[in-house]
């Protein structure tokens, strides 16, 4: 189904989505919890091709946290399995679609095969410049605060910077992926309404978008919903009202 053009220009440069709810989805339809993760990859697909066709540049999502370990390990497992396999059946079509992957997060906890998989894909789609989709897994806002405090450190101690001299701008281009912009707009679906330790630097002045419904049953209608939301909202940074002007 073609995806229809929002009323409003101001489309989202780079939106960041925790996909919540997929067990519980499986679990009120009486199937196992993997069921739900299998349907929450085509939720993916679809927000991807509408993020596409709506001009956002930039799609982070959060896939498996570095708090996710601490799940049941069959369904660790089980989402382990389900990335491969997912990420094997779709790098094609990311190559296709002009789709380049980044995977950001501490990836040498994954095995080899799957880190093998991961290094192939952004090869693989390296020369796209269409939608750039980042998936967070392994990931965390504190670790990646945490790992720029060490490169920071580590240059300290080498010589090459002084402690004064470190500054925000010294902080976020130590983060996980200090290329691009900020998050526009962060949305997590499933009735929660947190964080979860997603993007902290990054999401400073980040609108946030929270919805009750399911991953797997989020789709064009909900994100275009989200999308007029946003487009209406006065982004200040510190500044009053009157400062702005849209």
């Amino acid at each position: 189904m073609p995806s229809r053009k929002t009323s409003r220009e101001r489309i989202p440069e780079h939106l960041a989505i925790i996909m919540d709810g997929n067990g519980r989805w499986a679990q009120s339809r009486g199937k196992p919890r993997h069921a739900g993760h299998r349907a929450g990859v085509e939720t993916v697909r679809e927000v991807m091709e509408v993020c596409g066709q709506q001009g956002v540049r930039i799609l982070t999502l959060f896939a498996f946290s570095s708090e996710n370990w601490r799940r049941p390990k069959t369904e660790v497992k089980m989402l382990m399995e389900l990335f491969f396999s997912a990420l094997n059946r779709e790098v094609r079509r990311m190559k296709k679609r002009n789709v380049r992957l980044r995977v950001i997060g501490d990836i040498s906890a994954f095995s080899d095969k799957l880190q093998k998989l991961i290094r192939d894909s952004e090869r693989i789609t390296a020369d796209n410049d269409g939608l750039l989709l980042q998936i967070a897994a392994n990931y965390g806002g504190r670790w990646d605060i945490t790992q720029a405090a060490r490169k920071l450190a580590a240059r300290v101690v080498a010589g090459e910077l002084r402690p004064e001299d470190i500054t925000e701008d010294e902080m976020a281009a130590s983060l996980s992926f200090p290329d691009v912009p900020d998050p526009d707009l962060f949305i997590r679906t499933g009735g929660e309404m947190r964080i979860s330790n997603f993007l902290l630097w990054q999401c400073a002045y980040t609108e946030l978008w929270f919805c009750d419904t399911l991953w797997p049953d989020f789709g064009e209608e909900e994100l275009l919903e989200a999308f007029r939301d946003f487009a209406g909202r006065q982004r200040r940074f510190g500044r009053i009202a009157e400062q702005v002007r849209d």
